[in-house]
């Protein structure tokens, strides 16, 4: 599965995003522009070791990397979204797309994609979970789907 981080801002979630596309086989798409420097002592700590596990990608803006996967499936994580993520049936080469921290995904986005749009259930009153939780929240729901494909 291919994780999208949509400009993040927050070195430790990004981070933290890592090690956990380094624990399940997905691969990490970072868009541009990132709010730090990927030499962040913060993004390093939180990744720990597995650096060496990850498949990172940096994507120039989100067309490029759309450009670059054409047949890809998208759905976009959003408190704006109607459908909930596990109404999606996931499969192993669709890509999960998270906004950033402050603001999440760009309006252009969430417009041009109102059939694909995912959002996790969380109290009316609250804004939203932290991007981290988010991102492992819907992972381990897609990977669950696909009977945990090469993890023991």
């Amino acid at each position: 599965m291919h994780i999208v981080l949509v400009e993040p801002e927050i070195p430790a979630n990004t981070g933290n995003i890592s090690r956990t596309c380094s624990c399940t086989g997905c691969s990490l798409h970072l868009v541009k522009p990132l709010g730090f420097s990927v030499d962040d002592k913060q993004l390093k700590r939180a990744g720990l070791d597995y650096w060496h596990l990850l498949d990172l990608h940096y994507h120039d803006s989100f067309a490029d990397l759309r450009a670059k996967y054409p047949q890809g499936r998208f759905f976009f994580a959003t408190t704006k979204a109607d459908k909930s993520y596990t109404d999606i049936e996931f499969g192993p080469d669709d890509f999960l797309v998270f906004g950033r921290e402050t603001r999440g995904l760009p309006d252009e986005l969430i417009e041009e994609n109102r059939d694909s749009l995912i959002r996790i259930p969380i109290l009316p009153d609250a804004r939203s979970l932290n991007l981290s939780n988010a991102v492992a929240v819907v992972v381990f729901e897609a990977l669950r789907q696909q009977g945990f494909p090469n993890l023991t």
